[in-house]
């Protein structure tokens, strides 16, 4: 679906371009033209490739989507693919059909963009982010717009990284609170909620992980060392989006290891209350196996056994095994066995 086709003239407002009509813009001095698509279908894609002349590869890529991020020349052609991750809250349903736990998920979509010297073809997949705050932003400041697409370019992947700020924001709230609750018993069910919880947030910062750390190694190429021609003018812009993306990512890291010691944290409190129950349970067997030794041995039923005539025997009997259970019952409770 062709969200907007603009032509930014030097010095000019901009405007509304009809597909048939890119050819001729393109040939205008001083001048380029930005497509954004959205959900783009192979022949739309196909479309753009005949205006703009693009790169078989770059126009493969984007049809089968589901790329890692990067950046890639071809001839005087950049073509980038980024993530664009958006949480949306799932109900997890017990067995009688109750919400008994709400987890956001987390759904990746792609931007595609190819950019040349005096064009720029953006596509959103499988995104409800239209980008369309960026247009706003770029034709506020017709000076930025005169640097060429690359500003443009430099604006999408802006945005795109203003995304994950808020993202990262959640999953550090969201681990505040797990932080809460990470002493409770581990043995009921709020321990193992956790744990689920936990690991569920782990796979949420690893998606993060892979959206953030392939395009920090990407954009590294835009303002160092040598610079593609269409990027020339925004070096120190694409500099803020690496510094940007180099906090992402060591924020993503500390995360990361700190949910990775809160899963050792809790499964230690898990191995310390199965010893705990461990020990309860050996205490009163062994209680039990004193008073079953006393009970067997006079339960016996011999004829010549001295107790058997006693008047007294049976309630001695039943104070001895009585004392012994005390006895142990002290001793257990001392050692914190019980």
């Amino acid at each position: 679906m062709l969200l907007h086709c603009v032509t930014y003239h030097t010095g000019h407002p901009p405007a509304d371009t009809a597909l048939t009509d890119i050819s001729d813009a393109l040939n205008e001095p001083d001048s380029f033209v930005w497509v954004a698509l959205r959900d783009a279908s192979a022949a739309e894609l196909a479309q753009m490739q005949a205006a703009f002349e693009l790169h078989d590869l770059a126009v493969e890529d984007a049809n089968h989507g589901h790329q890692r991020p990067k950046i890639e020349e071809y001839d005087d052609e950049i073509f980038a693919v980024m993530h664009l991750i958006e949480d949306r809250p799932q109900p997890n349903r017990s067995a009688n059909g109750k919400d008994k736990d709400s987890h956001p998920k987390t759904r990746v979509g792609e931007m595609h963009v190819f950019v040349g010297k005096n064009y720029i073809v953006s596509v959103h997949n499988r995104t409800c982010h239209d980008m369309s705050t960026v247009r706003t932003r770029c034709e506020r400041g017709p000076d930025k717009l005169a640097l060429g697409p690359g500003f443009v370019f430099y604006a999408l992947m802006d945005a795109v990284v203003d995304l994950y700020f808020p993202l990262i924001e959640e999953l550090e709230t969201e681990f505040e609170q797990m932080e809460n609750h990470l002493f409770t018993r581990s043995a009921d069910a709020s321990g193992r909620m956790n744990m689920h919880r936990m690991y569920r947030l782990k796979r949420r910062v690893s998606l993060l992980k892979h959206a953030v750390a392939p395009l920090m190694e990407a954009v590294s190429r835009l303002y160092s060392a040598r610079v593609p021609a269409v990027c020339e003018n925004c070096r120190d812009d694409f500099r803020d989006v690496y510094d940007h993306l180099l906090r992402l990512n060591g924020k993503l890291d500390t995360i990361r290891e700190t949910i990775s010691i809160a899963v050792q944290v809790n499964l230690a409190l898990i191995s310390l209350d199965q010893t705990e129950v461990s020990k309860r349970l050996a205490a009163w067997a062994g209680i039990f196996a004193v008073v079953t030794a006393f009970v067997g041995i006079w339960g016996m039923n011999f004829h010549y056994m001295p107790e058997l005539e006693w008047e007294f025997g049976y309630p001695a009997a039943l104070g001895l095994i009585a004392a012994t259970v005390a006895l142990l019952y002290w001793r257990f409770r001392k050692a914190r066995w019980l």
